[in-house]
C-alpha cells in the first residue's frame, strides 16, 4: 500500500501523483486491474478514444486538441506513440504488504516500489504528456501501454498483429544516466551504491540489443564408466560446443554512431544420470545478445551429434532516422538542464517488436542503471517530470 490504502489513479493529475498511484497497483501476476486504473484515468482526463484488447493492453487515440476542440486528422497523417508497459517482475517480500499491496514510499526526492522505475514512472509521465500535448493535425498521437513486456513482449505482440505499428514511438524504458561517465547497467544491480543517480540526464538511447536464447543438446551414447571407449561421452561433446561458442566473436553494430557489441554466454549445462554411467545427452543453456543486423553465426553448433533449438528471440532495437532521434534529443535539450546524448542499451524492450514491423523508435525513459527488477527499487521523481517535459516537447515539435 502507498501509506495507506491505493486510492483511485483517476484522481491524480500530475505525473509525479499519477505514478505514485500506478506503483501502488500490484501487476506482477495479474495487469488487470493496472490497466483499469490507467483506462479509467485516460477517459477521466483525456478526450481520446480508449480500448482494451483482448490481451489487456490499453490502447488510446487523442480525438480533441489540448483546447478541447476536434481534431481534424489529415490523409495520410502520421503516428506517433507514446509507449510504456504496466507489468512488473514479482517484488521482494518487503516491496509488499500482508494483504498483498505494494509498498510505495517517497523520500530523498524518490519513489520506492516495484515497478516504480520499470517503469511506471515514465508510464505516468507517458499518459499526462498525451493529455497535454497536441501535435497539430498532420499528425496523430497515440498511447499504448502493453502486458507481458517482461515475458517477452506478448502484449506488444498481440497489438502488433492487430495492427498498431506507428510510424514513430518513445518507449518509455529507461534512459537516465546513461552518458554519466562511470555508470553501466551492472552498477547497483543490488541497490546498494549508485553513483550520480539522481543528477544524470535523461538520454535518448537510439539502439539496444536483443536477446536469443538457446538450447544446445549433444546426443552421445550411453556405457558403464569402467569402460568409457564403449560408449560416446555427451558431455565430453558438449565441452566441445562450449569451445566452439568461445572462439566465436560477439557481433558489433554502429547506429547513429553509437556502438552496440553482442555477446554470446554458455549459462547453464546440465547432463549424467549416475556416476558410472558414460552420459548419452548433455544440455548447455546459451544467452546470446543480438545487436541489429548482426548475429552470432551458431548455427556452427550443429552437426550429428549437436543439436540447436532457438527457445526464445527478442529483437534489437536500432533508430536510422537520424532526424526523428534529433528531435527527441532536443526535445530532452529543453527539458532539462544537462546535455542529453545519445547512447544505446544492453536491454532488450517493446521497441525491438515495433521496430521489426517498420516502426522508427527510439527509448527515453526515467529509469537509471541498476534500478529495475530489484529489491530497493525507485526512481527520482525529477526525472519523472523531466520525461513528462520531454515526451510533451517531442510530440509538439514533431
Amino acid at each position: 500500500m502507498s501509506d495507506g490504502a491505493p486510492t483511485d489513479a483517476a484522481e491524480a493529475t500530475d505525473p509525479a501523483g499519477l505514478a505514485r498511484e500506478l506503483v501502488s497497483i500490484p501487476s506482477h501476476d495479474d495487469e488487470t486491474r493496472a490497466g483499469d486504473a490507467i483506462a479509467a484515468w485516460l477517459r477521466e482526463h483525456t478526450d481520446a478514444a480508449v480500448t482494451r484488447d483482448a490481451a489487456g493492453n490499453v490502447l488510446a487515440r487523442r480525438e480533441r486538441g489540448a483546447d478541447g476542440t476536434e481534431r481534424t486528422r489529415d490523409d495520410g497523417a502520421e503516428t506517433l506513440a507514446l509507449v510504456g508497459h504496466h507489468d512488473v517482475v514479482a517484488p521482494d517480500s518487503s516491496q509488499i504488504d500482508g494483504e498483498g499491496e505494494y509498498v510505495v514510499e517517497e523520500r530523498d526526492g524518490r519513489l520506492h516500489g516495484r515497478g516504480a522505475a520499470d517503469m511506471k514512472g515514465s508510464l505516468a509521465a507517458a499518459m499526462c504528456a498525451f493529455r497535454d500535448a497536441d501535435p497539430g493535425p498532420a499528425r496523430e498521437l497515440t498511447f499504448a501501454s502493453f502486458v507481458g513486456e517482461e515475458l517477452g513482449g506478448e502484449g506488444a505482440r498481440h497489438a502488433i498483429a492487430a495492427g498498431f505499428v506507428p510510424e514513430y514511438a518513445i518507449v518509455g524504458e529507461g534512459s537516465t544516466g546513461y552518458s554519466t561517465p562511470g555508470v553501466s547497467a551492472s552498477n547497483a544491480s543490488d541497490g546498494s551504491s549508485r553513483a550520480k543517480r539522481s543528477d544524470g540526464v535523461t538520454d535518448v538511447a537510439v539502439a539496444h540489443k536483443g536477446r536469443r536464447a538457446s538450447t544446445v543438446e549433444a546426443r552421445g551414447v550411453a556405457a558403464h564408466a569402467s569402460e568409457p571407449a564403449a560408449g560416446e561421452n555427451a558431455i565430453h561433446r558438449a565441452c566441445e560446443a562450449v569451445e566452439t561458442l568461445r572462439d566465436l566473436d560477439a557481433p558489433r553494430a554502429t547506429v547513429l554512431g553509437e556502438s552496440l557489441a553482442g555477446s554470446v554466454a554458455v549459462t547453464g549445462i546440465e547432463g549424467g544420470s549416475a556416476w558410472n554411467v558414460i552420459p548419452e545427452t548433455c544440455t548447455l543453456t546459451v544467452d546470446e545478445r543480438t545487436v541489429p543486423g548482426e548475429r552470432a553465426p551458431l548455427e556452427r553448433l550443429e552437426d550429428g551429434s549437436v543439436a540447436w533449438t532457438v527457445d526464445q528471440d527478442l529483437p534489437p532495437m536500432a533508430c536510422e532516422d537520424e532526424a526523428f532521434a534529433g528531435l527527441v534529443r532536443e526535445a530532452a535539450a529543453g527539458a532539462q538542464d544537462g546535455e542529453p546524448e545519445l547512447v544505446t542499451k544492453p536491454h532488450a524492450t517493446d521497441a525491438g517488436w515495433l521496430a521489426a514491423e517498420g516502426a522508427t523508435c527510439v527509448v527515453c525513459g526515467a529509469a537509471e542503471p541498476g534500478e529495475a527488477h530489484t529489491r530497493t527499487e525507485s526512481v527520482s521523481i525529477d526525472a519523472v517530470e523531466r520525461c513528462y517535459r520531454i515526451y510533451r516537447n517531442a510530440a509538439e515539435s514533431w
